[in-house]
């Protein structure tokens, strides 16, 4: 669980989901209306509204924290944000490849992250009209009402995970997995599990901080966990930014969970 005291983060909360709701006001000009699109290497999608609500974020943020480092997916990183105690952690449109397609399933994803851990986190998913936040020391909230995980913990699970990932789970648990269709955005997918639309996901290696860091701690304090297959909680921050195999959910379903995941039989 995150821990950190001596501070008092709701300022900074409220400030990123102000500039999240700007972002996605930006972003909102470009829906469903054929921007612009550009592809990165490793054949991942970037559109002229991904630059315009980073710029947005970039802007908003950067004058209000200037001492603040800064890690944005659409932004040219640099490495002096490793020598930076507090950061954000941002992602103007988690979910571009279903924003490109007209689908309702992206979200801006705004973190401050303070020596590696989240303790301020914003998603708004405009689309939805949803917007999911918290701070370290509070409860996360949907639309402003404290939500939190589903608390069943016998029959069905709905897992959103890879065919692939689900087809290698050992049969005593796969016969009760109700497999959820795929979600574009990881942000707005770990959103699902913190208010209990879902009971856990589990996350390709490869996902990156912008990810996950806001949607981690909405989730932790919505009653669950994002770790690693070891059941380590993620560091954020570092020189590599990339993260692997990861599972979330509700506290109750991640011991269970961890436990088969970690089988031999899965390499």
């Amino acid at each position: 669980m995150t821990n950190v005291t001596g501070a008092d983060w709701g300022s900074d909360l409220d400030l990123i989901l102000d500039a999240a709701r700007e972002a996605g006001r930006v972003a909102m000009q470009f829906f469903r209306k054929d921007p612009e699109v550009w592809w990165k290497k490793g054949h991942s999608p970037v559109s002229a509204a991904d630059y315009a609500a980073n710029e947005a974020l970039e802007t908003i943020l950067r004058k209000a924290r200037p001492s603040y480092g800064w890690l944005s997916e659409e932004t040219d990183d640099d490495a002096d944000r490793l020598s930076t105690e507090t950061l954000f952690v941002v992602d103007p449109i988690d979910g571009t490849r279903a924003f490109i397609g007209g689908k309702d399933t992206w979200c801006v994803s705004v973190a401050v992250v303070h020596r590696g851990r989240p303790v301020a986190g914003a998603l708004v998913a405009p689309a939805f009209n949803e917007e999911f936040a918290a701070v370290v020391s509070g409860p996360a909230t949907k639309n402003g009402k404290i939500l939190s995980v589903s608390d069943a913990n016998n029959g069905e699970i709905k897992l959103a995970a890879p065919e692939d990932v689900i087809a290698q789970l050992p049969a005593h648990l796969k016969s009760r997995v109700h497999r959820i269709p795929h979600v574009p955005s990881l942000a707005y997918r770990l959103a699902m599990v913190s208010d209990g639309r879902i009971d856990g996901t589990l996350v390709k290696a490869h996902s990156h901080d912008w990810d996950l860091a806001a949607a981690d701690l909405i989730l932790e304090r919505a009653g669950g966990q994002l770790l690693d297959l070891d059941g380590t909680p993620l560091t954020y921050n570092r020189h590599d930014v990339s993260h692997p195999e990861l599972c979330a959910a509700a506290n109750h379903l991640l011991p269970d969970l961890l436990e088969r995941l970690k089988s031999p039989a899965r390499g």
